[in-house]
């Protein structure tokens, strides 16, 4: 290695760095994307001559690397919570009487920044140098996600006069433009589109290969300095402004308000704004500018008390009907689908909305024909809200008798909203139970999404979730849009899959009226798959929050003949049936089961939750015979009259808080 080229690489680094910094920090280009392009070929042709050169700051790791195994878990400095709404001016002023109150009437400030609708990161440094970052995952953990953080050009990978070890935190988002070039290039490859650009840049962070990530064009906006996961200045603005020295993106709109009519001014202000700007938001963050009051506010055990989001209302179009299409779920319900003309909201164009079930186009009084009122529910999910005029042709929806992929009878059964198709063998049902098993939140096969379940399953490769085990690279490289490389990924996906707990696998199976938290329950109560196949109808309403209804669905599933054959498959490829159920410490109330409705003097929901965990009890979201006491509040509502109509002793949030401390 000759001097020569390890001071270009340096030369090279210092110039790239400060016009990426002037690109895509400031929006003030100093260079043509040619003259850019060929200094980025000339460092990576360089290090990739001299890899002792190699360094984790250089600008070259943009590009992305290798593609990685998968995603460690890593703790938080300090937790990373999330924020109350306010969803209305009533609830702001609310919000400000009550920091006016806690603070005395002493003098403060709110600093407003807009609600980027991104997701959070951690970003640690040490010496200057970008180390790690870890998204929000459930607040006190997250997944270290750094290499792909890496390949986000508007997060700097040195920074020159930072303290020796910092944390900045910030929000990771997809802009419009780039949001749009996404779903173009997913239309030309045949793929459904992404929902919205917070779903899509929440994907491209934690897709396994950087080279990905660093295609989806994301950027990153900082709004917390910390130092051993303490704030390091003492004012919220005073951090914004050496995030920006430093050389960090900050919100350009950020606004010292020095009151309430301020704060509401920059609010009404920026929701005419909003689709002005190149990013999608959803509202306005306020936070009390000085730390010394943040503290004295302190926070609930979910959010700061000295913060506060303004959500934004929905925003709404008006489109015309144009049909009703019937979808088959994995387990066999009828979902109807308003098929409407394209518009656009919220910088998204909506031409589908579920309309859920019967009853809702019943209570909606909608026909094919009509002018309907849509919006994105947070932004997001595209929902019909009205009919705004009826259409002089207009068809009444009736849900069809055979299911329309199976031809099979169609059922409803007596108290339920939803017809179903009974057949198991249908394919549509067949195809989002696949896909469903393979999610994240169940099995979480990286790969094997809708495109790739569509195929297997028209190919006749996957008939139930159990073939899914007996899938090759060999016999996967071959399908469209697959490959060698792609398909040992899925494999590898496909192995690392047996290993998750049972009750993932219950999740997955398909059971109605048994998701994520019912198999959690039972496989805690049971504590293995044959325990729970072995049980009777009412052996299974042991389990926390299992009825009748449930434990009745069960029942019918584990009795089909069919369905047996799948578990022995599944036993056979080797995924876990047994599950340790965490034990319950001691504590008064141990044993006991509590319900908390309705809204309580000084206790949030899910701190009175925490009060009863931490007291030995179990705190269950619905009322049964098993219920010890309910925990009622202003407001309760039906939870506090099926108390009553069951003899269930209801007690305050004073009663609550002796009985954790004395029972």
């Amino acid at each position: 290695m000759g001097q020569d080229a390890a001071g270009r690489v340096e030369e090279l680094r210092d110039r790239i760095r400060y016009h990426e910094h002037r690109y895509y920090v400031l929006d003030a280009p100093e260079i043509g994307d040619a003259e850019y392009d060929a200094l980025m070929r000339e460092l990576l042709s360089l290090e990739a001559a001299h890899p002792e050169l190699a360094s984790p700051d250089s600008p070259a790791v943009r590009v992305g690397g290798a593609p990685r195994d998968g995603f460690v878990t890593v703790r938080h400095s300090a937790a990373m919570l999330s924020l109350d709404n306010a969803l209305n001016d009533g609830e702001l002023r609310e919000f400000d009487r009550r920091v006016r109150d806690l603070l005395g009437h002493s003098d403060y400030r709110y600093v407003a920044e807009l609600k980027l609708d991104g997701l959070s990161l951690a970003v640690r440094f040490r010496g200057g140098s970008l180390v790690q970052a870890i998204t929000r995952g459930d607040g006190e953990t997250g997944e270290d996600v750094t290499s792909n953080a890496r390949t986000i050009r508007s997060l700097p990978l040195r920074v020159a006069d930072g303290p020796p070890e910092f944390e900045v935190r910030g929000e990771v988002l997809m802009g419009n433009r780039a949001f749009a070039k996404l779903n173009a290039e997913r239309e030309a490859q045949g793929l459904p589109r992404y929902a919205n650009p917070r779903n899509s840049a929440a994907g491209s962070l934690r897709v396994l290969d950087p080279a990905t990530t660093a295609a989806r064009q994301l950027d990153f906006y900082a709004y917390l300095l910390l130092v051993n996961g303490e704030p390091l200045l003492d004012s919220h603005w005073a951090s914004l402004d050496r995030l920006a020295e430093m050389g960090f993106r900050v919100d350009p709109s950020r606004a010292a308000c020095a009151g309430l009519e301020d704060l509401q001014a920059f609010i009404e202000r920026w929701s005419a704004g909003r689709d002005s700007l190149a990013y999608e938001i959803d509202g306005v963050v306020a936070k009390i500018d000085s730390l010394a009051q943040q503290r004295r506010l302190g926070w609930t055990a979910k959010a700061p008390r000295w913060a506060i989001a303004f959500k934004y209302p929905p925003r709404q179009a008006e489109t015309l009907l144009e049909n009703i299409e019937v979808q088959v779920g994995r387990t066999g319900a009828l979902t109807p689908v308003a098929h409407l003309r394209p518009v656009a909201v919220s910088g998204v164009t909506v031409s589908r909305a579920s309309l859920h079930n019967e009853d809702e186009i019943e209570r909606l009084g909608l026909a094919i024909g009509d002018t309907v009122v849509i919006e994105r529910s947070g932004d997001v999910i595209p929902k019909v809200v009205r009919v705004k005029e009826h259409g002089d042709a207009r068809r009444r929806f009736r849900m069809p008798a055979q299911c329309p992929v199976c031809q099979e009878p169609v059922t409803r059964a007596e108290g339920e909203s939803a017809s179903r198709c009974i057949n198991p063998d249908c394919p549509a049902r067949l195809k989002e139970t696949v896909r469903y098993f393979a999610s994240r939140g169940v099995m979480d096969i990286d790969g094997m999404g809708e495109a790739l379940v569509s195929q297997l399953v028209d190919a006749g490769m996957v008939k139930s979730v159990a073939d899914i085990y007996e899938l090759k690279a060999e016999t996967l490289a071959p399908l469209e849009r697959m490959g060698e490389k792609s398909a040992r990924r899925i494999v590898e996906g496909i192995e690392a899959s047996r290993k998750q707990p049972l009750p993932r696998v219950l999740n997955g199976l398909g059971i109605p009226f048994v998701g994520e938290r019912t198999a959690k329950l039972l496989a805690d109560s049971f504590g293995s798959l044959d325990a729970i196949v072995g049980a009777s109808a009412d052996e299974l309403q042991r389990a926390d929050e299992v009825g009748p209804k449930v434990s009745g669905s069960i029942r019918a599933y584990f009795d089909n003949p069919r369905n047996q054959r799948l578990v022995e498959r599944l036993r056979e490829a080797g995924l876990r049936f047994t599950h340790d159920a965490p034990k319950r410490e001691g504590g008064p109330l141990k044993g006991m089961t509590l319900v908390v409705t309705g809204t309580l003097p000084t206790l949030g929901r899910d701190e009175a939750k925490a009060l009863i965990e931490a007291a030995g009890g179990k705190a269950s979201e619905s009322v049964s015979k098993k219920t010890s006491y309910v925990v009622a509040g202003e407001a309760a509502g039906s939870k506090l009259e099926k108390a009553r109509t069951l003899g269930i002793p209801v007690i305050d949030e004073a009663k609550l808080r002796e009985l954790a401390a004395d029972a």
